[in-house]
């Protein structure tokens, strides 16, 4: 005997409260978020933050052009700044053309609108070398490092410039972050490294040959041993909202 339609529909309307009680959310203990991946740590913990940004290209002559930016937050920081060094190095054969690249990329539009990190290269010649890396350093200590600011400050709105045979640079600080830019000369390519809106871009194209061109971002985090005081923890915070202004 089959059992009929609308006691079937009884018997599943009966069983719904009991499967929404199950559903309840569970409170979980601060020892259980301890242990989850996605952890987070007080900013009263923080003594110090850093990021060090490299981009450079050497093309086949050996001529190199690039730039270091470096930024540190810590508790006698006023305003977050970066400072950045100009890399323009004469290569060993910088008397000699290097032969125009021929090489041809489509596409990619998409990358600009990537969240994360994203670490792409995309070549079109021979005999090149691409290097994206992100390095992440977390130490624990109760100062911050000593370091003395290198290099021209990059006021927030700016752009710094650069130029030699190896091709042209910018380094921009926008209200998107921190971003480098090089095109190459001689149609040998172009790189750009982005970092800000909670994301970082590595990009490099390579249309020539026998270029070497590195993207590399370094953050530096320094931890305090000891639990500080309510009153340092909101003078942490209010140092990291400088970030806000540089895009972060």
């Amino acid at each position: 005997m089959k059992t009929p339609l609308w006691l079937a529909m009884v018997c599943l309307a009966a069983s719904l409260p009991t499967q929404a009680q199950t559903l309840k959310p569970i409170e979980l203990k601060d020892q259980e978020l301890a242990n989850l991946r996605g952890r987070y740590v007080m900013p009263g913990r923080i003594v110090s933050f850093g990021i060090v940004m490299t981009s450079a290209w050497q093309n086949a002559n050996g001529e190199v052009i690039g730039a270091t930016s470096s930024m540190q937050v810590q508790q006698t920081t006023i305003k977050p700044q970066f400072y950045v060094s100009m890399i323009d190095e004469k290569g060993m054969n910088s008397a000699r053309t290097q032969s125009a690249g021929t090489g041809t990329v489509t596409g990619g539009s998409g990358l600009n609108s990537t969240e994360g990190v994203t670490q792409v290269v995309r070549a079109a010649g021979d005999n090149n070398a691409a290097y994206n890396n992100v390095d992440i350093n977390v130490t624990k200590a109760n100062q911050a490092p000593a370091t003395q600011p290198q290099g021209e400050a990059l006021a927030a709105g700016s752009t710094l410039v650069g130029a030699n045979g190896a091709g042209s640079l910018s380094v921009s600080s926008t209200g998107s972050g921190v971003q480098f830019n090089i095109v190459a000369n001689n149609n040998q390519g172009s790189s750009a490294q982005r970092l800000g809106q909670g994301g970082l871009m590595q990009n490099t194209t390579l249309l020539g040959s026998g270029n070497r061109v590195s993207n590399f971002t370094s953050l530096n985090v320094v931890l305090r041993e000891n639990v500080p005081s309510a009153g340092s923890v909101n003078g942490n915070l209010d140092q990291l909202k400088g970030l806000r202004t540089l895009g972060f």
